[in-house]
């Protein structure tokens, strides 16, 4: 019990208010179906025929939150975890029920290894001073 004789709850915190567990915002879940597609480099942007997603009753405030945040400019998974003060593995959850619901698209950058070769690259500048 504290001084003024209630007992304090483990779920409140004076300075930030209540606190909601991350797998709450997921409803348990630690996987989407896009979830393979989502690494920390991964862009986010707003589809472009999105409608407002604060009208579905589906999605929660953090959700709105990332569609609101990627309509302004395409932001990475990782730049939307840290805007959002989340973990990486809840904001992956929460972008693939997104993805699934088509108010966003994931765009990854390409691979290494399908960038072309440096040397390849290299000889193409030369053949072309060359002209």
């Amino acid at each position: 019990m504290s001084a003024d004789g209630l007992e304090r709850s483990h779920w409140f915190d004076d300075e930030a208010g209540p606190v909601v567990r991350p797998y709450a915002m997921t409803r348990g879940r630690t996987t989407s179906p896009a979830q393979h597609r989502l690494d920390l480099i991964a862009v986010v942007v707003t589809e472009s025929g999105a409608g407002d997603p604060e009208t579905d009753p589906a999605l929660s405030p953090e959700h709105v939150e990332i569609v609101g945040l990627c309509r302004g400019e395409p932001q990475s998974v990782a730049e939307l975890a840290a805007g959002l003060d989340l973990p990486i593995g809840v904001v992956r959850v929460l972008i693939g029920d997104l993805v699934h619901a088509e108010l966003v698209h994931v765009t990854r950058p390409v691979p290494p290894a399908d960038l072309p070769d440096e040397s390849i690259l290299r000889d193409v500048i030369n053949g072309l001073r060359a002209l």
